[in-house]
């Protein structure tokens, strides 16, 4: 928005020069999440359930009828809401497929689409959150999270002669870790005292924190006390996110180092020989299966897939769980097109012969004999494939555009032949994609930094300029000086991944997030620049009816700031405020009346 007296016209931002660019990475620094220090302000403004909600949508218990199959029996809170869709997707995704065989307790997670819109009461509290989020952990818009808790056991009372149920909780949050970690308290409990036990595990949960990032949070539940971090994107990437214990924390019974990392190595041990192609097909977002035999092993390699570009977001669909019962079954495995751009767990032996046209198919074994030597296996062809009992193994035609990298095969050999810890074993693998994927978005971090207008350029009575557009073929130029080279020691055709990279969602869903972050720089320092202006002075050159239409454009544009929670220096909005109340004062009493009307809804 132009800020201008009438005797002005909105001129173009000035020609700009190619180097003293504002660089996002160093410039975009917003302050880190809030602590405990917001909690009096957040239980002012707070609901009833509004607490609860920020953490779950809801609990389920999905039982089995022999008239009706798969039910919903139980949804906690009795307020909440779920379409019929909704409610039919969670059945069938919180029972493994039959063939599995999952006798005892199971854990696993699914992922669904969102039916319908819902408005929150929290709505403000979960943008802010959000901002403050690493991108792998934000709120998921148009889908849900299902984290299961199944038990089935032998029951002769039974006319099915099992007990078989689920309980499951329903949330927007990707803090798998955490979630699986709170099914195993609250479900041994419900299984042996039913719904009360639902109803006061809901209502200990309406009484935690928001999760907001930054924060170190104790969450009493069941009797038992949780101890955990919620990351930030301030986290230096690699770095340990454990909550260290103290004396004081003698009511703590249990610490969690992470709330969302799962166990790399152990997913990817029965293919570990490949791990750098399968980074290569996460990252340029193509159609991948995991054909595994339960939803454990499934939705554990679908999230550890996802997972192992981070930091970078996977922006296209994964589903950890997929049944052929799916709302999207069919889209999903039509072969009149090209699958689409996502990943599917699947356990079904039906799935190896309809997903037989997908380019990129994972076979993993029983991972509970990973301490075992993995021998050596090929990529395998496709025609190989024609059953969930082939032999574990990567089937595909993709010739990977880098060159293995030896070293770290060599590397987790030796950890397993030393018999080294998994943790230490996880630790490794995780650093090596980190590196991996930091080596190769660096030089696109650095060139999107060189799209930012000079800060020079920037006036308080012009429009904010413009960002440069990118331009594939100037991205490419500066590969030759500052590519991956500089930083990785993998060899190969970085050039063809790039090219491959950029006509991908993965690349499309980061610049667009990059170029929002950089736009709200821009109207940040706009903004910050108003604020350094004399609007006293200003205003003596304008009659009182260009003065009333300067004060409520500077109201709107206020308003529009902290709606968006741009990144200004702290103190920016506040002194601007007081700059137009100044400027108000000095109007006669009858427009004081109008403009000192709220201007925030």
């Amino acid at each position: 928005m132009a800020l201008q007296g009438p005797e002005e016209l909105l001129e173009d931002p000035e020609d700009l020069d190619e180097d003293a660019s504002i660089s996002p990475a160093e410039e975009m620094t917003l302050t880190a999440g809030p602590g405990a220090e917001d909690e009096p302000q957040e239980a002012a403004v707070l609901l009833p359930w509004d607490r609860f909600s920020a953490w779950l949508h809801c609990i389920c218990v999905v039982g089995f009828d022999l008239e009706l199959g798969q039910a919903v029996e139980v949804i906690y809170p009795h307020h909440s809401k779920l379409s019929e869709k909704e409610k039919t997707s969670i059945c069938y995704l919180s029972f493994p497929d039959s063939n599995s065989g999952c006798l005892g307790d199971t854990q696993f997670c699914f992922r669904f689409r969102q039916g319908s819109n819902r408005k929150s009461s929290l709505g403000c509290f979960l943008e802010n959150a959000d901002r403050d989020a690493p991108p792998c952990l934000k709120r998921e818009q148009g889908h849900y999270y299902g984290y299961v808790y199944f038990r089935q056991v032998r029951d002769k009372t039974l006319k099915r002669g099992y007990f078989q149920k689920s309980l499951v909780l329903i949330s927007k949050l990707p803090y798998v870790t955490f979630f699986h970690s709170l099914l195993k308290i609250l479900a041994p409990e419900y299984f042996e005292k039913q719904e009360p036990c639902l109803e006061a595990a809901c209502n200990d949960i309406d009484r935690w924190p928001t999760p907001h990032p930054g924060r170190v949070l104790t969450l009493p539940i069941m009797g038992v006390v949780i101890k955990v971090r919620i990351p930030t994107c301030y986290d230096k990437p690699g770095t340990s996110q454990l909550v260290q214990s103290s004396q004081s924390d003698s009511s703590v019974s249990m610490v969690l180092p992470t709330i969302h990392e799962v166990d790399l190595f152990r997913c990817f041990y029965p293919v570990f020989f490949h791990i750098q192609m399968l980074w290569e097909l996460v990252l340029l977002g193509e159609a991948l299966v995991v054909m595994a035999p339960s939803p454990a092993e499934s939705s554990d390699t679908v999230l550890a897939l996802v997972s192992c570009i981070s930091p970078l977001r996977y922006s296209s669909d994964f589903r950890p769980y997929f049944t052929i019962h799916d709302s999207e079954f069919k889209e999903y495995t039509t072969r009149t097109q090209a699958p689409p751009s996502v990943i599917l767990g699947v356990t079904n032996p039906f799935f190896a012969k309809t997903l037989q046209h997908w380019p990129h198919i994972i076979r993993i074994g029983d991972m509970k004999q990973a301490g075992e030597m993995a021998k050596q296996m090929k990529v395998k062809k496709l025609k190989n494939l024609k059953t969930l009992d082939s032999k574990p193994g990567v089937y595909t035609a993709y010739k990977p555009y880098l060159n293995k990298d030896e070293e770290i095969i060599k590397q987790l050999q030796k950890g397993v032949n030393q018999k080294r810890p998994s943790a230490a074993q996880n630790a490794i693998l995780r650093r090596y994609f980190l590196e991996l994927t930091q080596s190769f978005i660096i030089p696109l971090e650095r060139y999107v930094a060189s799209l930012m207008p000079l800060q020079k350029s920037i006036s308080p009575w012009k429009s904010p300029p413009q960002l440069r557009p990118f331009i594939q073929q100037d991205f490419m130029k500066t590969l030759e000086k500052a590519g991956p080279q500089l930083t990785s020691r993998t060899k190969g055709d970085w050039i063809g991944l790039y090219r491959h990279f950029l006509k991908s969602p993965n690349f499309d869903g980061w610049f667009r997030s990059r170029r929002r972050e950089m736009m709200q720089k821009l109207e940040a320092l706009h903004l910050e620049a108003l604020c350094e202006e004399d609007l006293q002075q200003r205003i003596e050159k304008h009659t009182e009816v260009e003065a009333v239409d300067l004060v409520l454009k500077l109201k709107e544009k206020l308003t529009q700031a902290e709606k968006e929670q741009l990144p200004v220096r702290p103190g920016t909005v506040s002194k601007l405020r007081s700059h137009i109340d100044a400027v108000i004062l000095a109007l006669p009493e009858d427009l004081q009346g109008i403009l000192h009307k709220p201007d925030t809804p």
